[in-house]
């Protein structure tokens, strides 16, 4: 059987815990604080649902490569994920990774503003974090964080209902063999990424399982339902006091039905978008909901281009 060489990283990161809130979380990074210049301030990535920061490997050594130089980049686990701690909860909630993200940011860099990413689940949280702390953000990328369909009142009983008999069963994670069946389910996943970052993602994804195999580094719990409904107007109303300049990024292979159907489209999100000032707007080819993945190159090019 041939085996493929994992990925070769070309920036060397380093790894750390922050005690925040209660919880230990993990925090990956590239370069210190020494490569921090007034142009330059720190870079924060935050990652997706079933994601981690280790996942933005490949986009930060595009980036170097982009920009000439290292800058310092900073890439933390949410709660639950990664090798960040889990709470002892049922159920995770968009405040809490709010307030966790508002503390590691004031412990890695308590004045002044940075840049800030983030993908698909990071997207939507910093674009509400950037209108809370407008003051922090200097730049504002949001990659594919779509946000949600709107909901309306009459939908909470159901939702509370589903929340509460799903408590009744625990969670449990999706067993792999070994790691190449992890690298499997990662490229079915994403048709894009090539067998070389998939084998080096994959021991990042995943940890040994009790039972014997893999499963992947993340609390089952975050596979059960949000009893609390989605806000739209809520949410736009934090939009309108971001003062960064935002840079959009998707994918144009990205097919938002697969996930709502017909509740909710990219033209009403593009709606949405138009309360923020000042928004550019990029999709990238050919390439789907992984960004990272799929065209670190390209990303790289429009991140140095837009944070420099």
């Amino acid at each position: 059987m041939n085996t493929v060489s994992p990925y070769a990283p070309r920036r060397h990161c380093t790894s750390h815990f922050e005690p925040i809130r209660g919880l230990r979380c993990h925090v990956r990074q590239w370069g210190d604080a020494s490569l921090v210049r007034p142009d330059r301030p720190p870079l924060v990535l935050t990652h997706g649902w079933m994601d981690m920061g280790a996942s933005f490997q490949f986009v930060v050594d595009a980036l170097a490569q982009a920009d000439g130089f290292e800058r310092w980049v900073l890439a933390p686990d949410w709660r639950g994920f990664g090798l960040s701690a889990a709470p002892v909860a049922d159920s995770y909630w968009f405040p809490d990774y709010l307030g966790d993200l508002d503390a590691v940011l004031d412990r890695l860099w308590p004045e002044g503003a940075l840049d800030l990413v983030g993908h698909s689940m990071g997207g939507n949280l910093v674009m509400v974090y950037a209108g809370l702390r407008p003051q922090r953000i200097r730049r504002l990328v949001n990659l594919e964080g779509f946000g949600m369909p709107a909901t309306r009142p009459a939908q909470a009983p159901q939702r509370l209902v589903q929340w509460l008999d799903q408590l009744k069963t625990p969670e449990r994670l999706r067993p792999y063999a070994d790691l190449a069946a992890v690298a499997a389910r990662l490229m079915a996943n994403d048709p894009l990424l090539t067998a070389d970052k998939a084998a080096w993602l994959a021991p990042h994804w995943a940890r040994p399982a009790a039972s014997g195999g893999f499963e992947l580094q993340a609390d089952p719990a975050h596979k059960r339902i949000n009893p609390v409904l989605y806000q739209v107007d809520e949410v736009l109303e934090t939009w309108k006091h971001i003062t960064a300049p935002l840079l959009w990024v998707d994918g144009d292979q990205t097919d938002t039905a697969k996930w709502w159907g017909h509740r909710y489209s990219r033209d009403e999100f593009h709606r949405r978008l138009g309360v923020v000032n000042r928004v550019e707007k990029l999709t990238l080819s050919p390439c789907g909901h992984m960004l990272h993945h799929d065209q670190p190159a390209a990303l790289a090019q429009a991140l140095a281009r837009f944070l420099g």
